[in-house]
């Protein structure tokens, strides 16, 4: 298979876009090769400076870039040669079976909707993010679509079972739906009618409304929010992540008493900061889209960007896309 990695997005872009590839290519193949998009003279020259071969991974040329600040529409609609557009054009046109990026969400999300399109049933792809908790769980929609209908909603909570089940390998998967209140009358009227159509769909495993304050408990395994809802959950969930971090490194530095108990949980230690290290889970899909699109955070290193490869890879080996589409319209034919 081959997965198309936008080698311009993101912070570090593009010398640890092109060591995570090179990692992948290593890690991967013969079953996976990369086709790297963006400024070949400066992937050429990154490659050469950190001693990386490029055995197996084709550079296709772009003269732009979409930065951050870019308002996402206009830039995807004028900046036709940048890496994140050419990269989903060569997604749409088959050339590749899968997209990575850790540049611009908002211009990926218009981009992903505009070029690659979105399954039938699905008007806007939902981002969803593989969490770490008691037991690592995703949250749709993550940031992608502030505003949702009920019937969005209900559409997350399948997306997200497919996905937890089809590339995460949880069997039967429980959703369920942010609220402030256990009880069904809970919440504002659209989320009091979502609760009711996921209730109502056989095809998930729906355990009602979870408090926040549950969900890292590993109450569920898909956790269906509106983007607003669940970006505050994810950005607060990281900021504790880095808070909690901090604190504990504090106490193993605070004196010999410190050190000596870090000696003694050295291993416990490395296993917990393994279990709530998101670059594990590599990125966040655009769950929707009519192929796999991997959103990687704009932050990432080299690790991250192998991850996000590898989940690609999950991603087209389990036909992720397909069993999507065909839950979704046997669900509309149900309706």
């Amino acid at each position: 298979m081959k997965i198309i990695l936008d080698a311009m997005g993101g912070d570090n872009a593009p010398a640890e876009i092109i060591k995570g590839a090179a990692a992948a290519v290593a890690s991967f193949w013969p079953e996976v090769e990369i086709i790297a998009v963006g400024d070949a003279e400066k992937i050429t020259a990154c490659a050469k400076e950190n001693n990386l071969k490029l055995d197996h991974i084709e550079i296709v040329n772009t003269t732009e870039v979409i930065e951050m600040c870019d308002e996402p529409a206009k830039a995807v609609r004028t900046k036709k040669d940048s890496s994140m557009v050419v990269g989903l054009k060569l997604l749409a046109e088959g050339k590749g079976d899968a997209f990575v990026s850790a540049g611009s969400t908002g211009a990926l999300h218009v981009g992903t909707s505009l070029i690659v399109r979105t399954v039938k049933g699905v008007k806007r792809p939902a981002l969803a993010t593989i969490i770490p908790g008691k037991t690592p769980f995703m949250l749709l929609d993550s940031g992608a679509n502030v505003e949702c209908r009920p019937s969005m909603l209900e559409a997350f909570g399948v997306m997200g079972s497919v996905y937890m089940e089809q590339v995460m390998g949880v069997k039967n998967p429980r959703v369920a739906l942010v609220n402030n209140g256990a009880e069904e009358s809970k919440g504002t009227p659209t989320y009091v009618e979502a609760h009711a159509l996921l209730k109502a769909n056989s095809r998930i495993n729906f355990v009602g409304n979870v408090e926040p304050r549950d969900i890292p408990a590993g109450v569920a395994d898909v956790v269906v929010a509106d983007g607003f809802t669940g970006n505050v959950i994810l950005k607060l969930t990281e900021g504790l992540a880095k808070f909690f971090g901090a604190k504990l490194k504090g106490l193993f530095k605070s004196g010999v008493k410190g050190a000596l108990a870090y000696l003694l949980l050295k291993g416990g230690v490395a296993d917990f900061k393994k279990g709530m290290d998101a670059d594990e889970y590599g990125g966040a899909p655009f769950l929707g889209a009519a192929k796999p699109v991997i959103k990687a955070h704009g932050s990432s290193n080299a690790r991250a960007i192998h991850q996000a490869i590898r989940q690609a890879k999950l991603c087209v080996e389990n036909d992720l896309c397909g069993v999507m589409a065909r839950n979704l319209i046997s669900e509309e034919k149900e309706a």
